[in-house]
């Protein structure tokens, strides 16, 4: 694994739920005096495209060509998305405007790299403009590789079942983001990318390996997936396939924020596959992604230059060792 494929001529459809991630930076050096909770004074704020819109962020830094669908507002942040994504280069975001809603916003307060407060805003699109949305999906499938469908929970999926339906008759691969407890709407995807914790909610606890092995089998098997990979924080990544499990372990670092992290994941294994690399390849290089990614701050990238940087690292590392 010492060096890794251009990504220059990959192309990767991305759609979901976008969202605006804004983060207030400051200090804390008082209490309120009007309740109990801590004062922050805002030195400095950040913008950065959030959701479906980071995943595509980070196939443009990987190298890759991605074109991204999703639903906006017709408001101030939905603007600000717009503009941001214009300023990454690679990426040719299609945001329909719903004047009936506005822009997810999710608005992080941090002291001394802390996080004291988030803060949600959101509202569901209307089936007019997901039906633009569907309408623009099927103009753009067959200049992808590979489809992402980034699933935040936030109603910008409604057809996703459809979607899936096209690029696989397309020959298209599909990888989704899940949410939710309803994984039935996910069927016949190429690949699911559940973290730990939003796999439990679906398939229950396990007590071994073997007992988590047989879930994720169960549920690859049920929902006619190709593969099912599942994120386990520090305890790696496990890709199963039909009699088959692969398993890569955590990369040691220091952790800094693991928001972001999934995107990073799916947006690495999308650009792996669609420059021709197997599920294998793709899971240990995504795997290697996250394990730079955790150790910056907020919603970031991983570039193509980082990745073969850290492979060399580790190399090097091994031969002195």
């Amino acid at each position: 694994m010492s060096s890794l494929p251009s990504f220059e001529k990959a192309h990767v459809l991305v759609a979901g739920d976008v969202m605006l991630d804004r983060y207030w930076f400051g200090d804390v050096e008082r209490i309120s005096p009007e309740a109990p909770v801590p004062v922050l004074k805002v030195g400095r704020a950040e913008e950065r495209p959030g959701g479906a819109a980071n995943v595509a962020r980070n196939i443009a830094a990987l190298g890759a060509h991605c074109t991204l669908l999703s639903v906006v507002g017709e408001d101030e942040a939905g603007a600000c998305l717009e503009k941001l994504l214009a300023g990454q280069g690679r990426v040719t975001a299609s945001l329909h405007r719903d004047a009936t809603i506005s822009t997810t916003i999710k608005l992080r307060a941090i002291a001394r790299h802390q996080q004291l407060l988030r803060i949600d805003f959101e509202t569901q699109p209307s089936h007019e403009v997901l039906n633009a949305k569907l309408a623009d999906f099927r103009e753009q499938l067959p200049h992808a590789d590979v489809v992402v469908l980034s699933d935040y929970g936030k109603g910008g999926l409604a057809h996703i079942g459809e979607m899936i339906r096209l690029a696989r008759a397309a020959g298209k691969a599909v990888l989704v983001d899940p949410k939710g407890e309803d994984y039935a709407r996910y069927r016949g995807a190429t690949l699911l990318t559940p973290n730990r914790g939003e796999f439990r909610q679906v398939a229950g606890g396990w007590k071994s390996e073997a007992e988590l092995s047989a879930k994720a089998e169960r549920l690859r098997a049920e929902l006619q997936l190709e593969a099912l990979l599942v994120t386990r924080s520090e305890d790696g990544m496990s890709l199963y396939r039909a009699g088959e499990v692969l398993h890569e372990a955590a990369q040691a670092r220091e952790v800094f924020d693991v928001s972001g992290a999934g995107d990073t994941v799916i947006a690495t294994m999308a650009t792996m596959l669609a420059s021709g690399a197997d599920l294998a390849l793709a899971m240990r290089i995504a795997n290697r992604a996250a394990g730079i990614v955790v150790g910056k701050l907020g919603t970031a990238v991983v570039s193509r230059e980082e990745i073969i940087k850290d492979i060399g690292e580790e190399g090097r590392g091994r031969r002195e060792g």
